[in-house]
């Protein structure tokens, strides 16, 4: 038997979204409480993060549709979000949680408003896809509201530096999409699903178009994060 196809924007989306969110804060909440309660928060929220590739690898092999290489090689820009908000969570670097952050609100949030699945719910696929978006932007909440982190340097120091790394990451993924013929970031060819590129032109002119959006993104993202000087 088929497994069931997912639809955006119908009801088990939305209540997939608002289970997501009011999950989040309830590990912002925990998280706040501090003590024993904020370890125990932030081990879990790690753990998700860091699993998150192996659960959903451990869901696509429960399917009857056939794995391709965008699903087996974790090399979409969520699957390294996860890896590093789980390493950030743990380590509190700089970078890593500065790039957890900024890719997670600007580009993880568009992955559970438009999501790129194909399976439904209520099968495991579904599931594993949610968590382990919603981890991305859990840890890159986490991050500046329960463990203060803040950007350092000038304003516009952090979302260069992000913009920077994603640019490493948009080579990296258009190397890996030439020889292996995948579609990683959506570089070769816009998702099925609707999302927000089918409305920034064709290829590849969409891709600069999304670039200058992380841009402005970045920048806005920085306002509640930046570090202030004493006077």
């Amino acid at each position: 038997m088929s497994e069931p196809y997912f639809h955006s924007f119908t009801f088990p989306h939305l209540a997939a979204f608002l289970t997501g969110c009011a999950v989040i804060a309830a590990f912002l909440v925990a998280g706040r409480r501090g003590g024993e309660t904020e370890l125990r928060a932030r081990a879990l929220l790690t753990f998700i993060n860091l699993a998150a590739y192996a659960m959903s690898q451990a869901a696509r092999g429960m399917a009857t549709r056939g794995q391709d290489l965008d699903n087996l090689v974790p090399l979409h820009l969520c699957d390294i979000a996860s890896f590093m908000a789980g390493f950030a969570l743990i380590t509190r670097h700089p970078t890593l949680a500065a790039l957890t952050y900024f890719w997670g609100l600007a580009g993880t949030i568009q992955g559970v408003l438009t999501p790129a699945l194909d399976i439904g719910f209520p099968h495991p696929v579904a599931w594993a896809f949610f968590i382990h978006h919603f981890a991305v932007i859990g840890a890159a909440l986490y991050l500046p509201v329960v463990m203060g982190w803040r950007a350092e340097g000038a304003i516009w120091k952090s979302p260069l530096k992000a913009m920077a790394w994603l640019n490493v990451y948009v080579a990296v993924a258009l190397i890996a999409n030439g020889v292996l013929g995948t579609n990683f970031g959506f570089l070769s060819h816009k998702p099925l699903n609707p999302s927000l590129l089918d409305h920034l032109g064709p290829h590849p002119w969409y891709i600069l178009v999304l670039e200058g959006i992380a841009l402005v993104f970045f920048l806005l993202l920085v306002l509640p994060v930046r570090e202030r000087r004493r006077a």
